[in-house]
């Protein structure tokens, strides 16, 4: 477990152990959707699962130690339908998952709980978004779910995002190829010429698919501007986002 918490890899004495010197559970959230020719359908569950093991760590050396949940793998994804492998639920069945997760990690102790959420669809942040307000007026536990498009965060990570290209691009694909390359296409990513739209404003001026938005393969940004170096860069400012919500959390 490489010295982190995971939920799903532990025994139930160990997390019943671990229930009694700690109360904070980060809960990676993502999507299964399409972005580009040259990413997996899982990067936006990969980038929070780094987000979340970088929080993790960055957090025990600071004496508070957290259990890691299992990710999120399905989410409101309707921009992402008209390509294959994209798999969408109903918002409310998302936010009925969010109380019912909150719910019950809050039975076995950890009531101080952080989501983190990548993947940006208006419809899908507003439905983690909703079930967070619900516990949290439950008082069953203390939610919060940051919002990496709020400028506190934002002016933390990269212009691409800033910029509004930010899906598969430059900002996501330097993620993936930090935490899991094996699973970047890096022949196809090579030769993608950059898409700069922003996807936002599209998105306000009522696109309601990629396409719609103007990209034909599920991508906007510079994929062929990534690297490594970057993805680690941007990994240490969500983590800190992740860390610093659970502080506040705390307090």
């Amino acid at each position: 477990m490489n010295g982190l918490n995971y939920l799903a890899e532990m025994t139930w004495p160990e997390v019943a152990a671990l229930a009694q010197r700690a109360s904070v559970a980060l809960v990676p959230t993502g999507a299964t959707e399409a972005h580009g020719p040259h990413l997996p359908l899982a990067t936006d569950v990969i980038i929070a699962q780094g987000s979340c093991s970088r929080a993790a760590a960055a957090l025990a050396a600071e004496g508070i130690e957290c259990v890691i949940a299992p990710p999120f793998y399905y989410g409101v994804t309707q921009f992402g339908m008209p390509f294959a492998g994209t798999v969408t639920i109903p918002a409310e069945t998302l936010t009925q998952l969010v109380t019912a997760v909150c719910q019950s990690l809050a039975q076995h102790g950890f009531n101080h709980i952080a989501f983190s959420n990548h993947h940006l669809e208006p419809a899908h942040f507003a439905a983690i978004k909703a079930g967070v307000g619900q516990v949290n007026e439950s008082g069953v536990a203390h939610v919060a779910v940051p919002d990496v498009r709020d400028e506190r965060w934002a002016s933390t990570l990269t212009e691409e995002f800033r910029a509004g290209a930010r899906h598969a691009g430059a900002y996501e694909t330097s993620l993936v190829m930090a935490a899991a390359p094996e699973l970047v296409r890096e022949e196809e990513r090579r030769q993608l010429q950059p898409v700069w739209i922003d996807l936002p404003e599209r998105i306000r001026q009522g696109a309601r698919t990629f396409r719609e938005a103007g990209s034909e393969w599920a991508y906007f940004g510079d994929p062929a501007g990534a690297s490594v170096s970057e993805g680690e860069l941007i990994f240490d400012a969500l983590a800190q986002m992740i860390a610093t919500t659970v502080k506040e959390l705390l307090t």
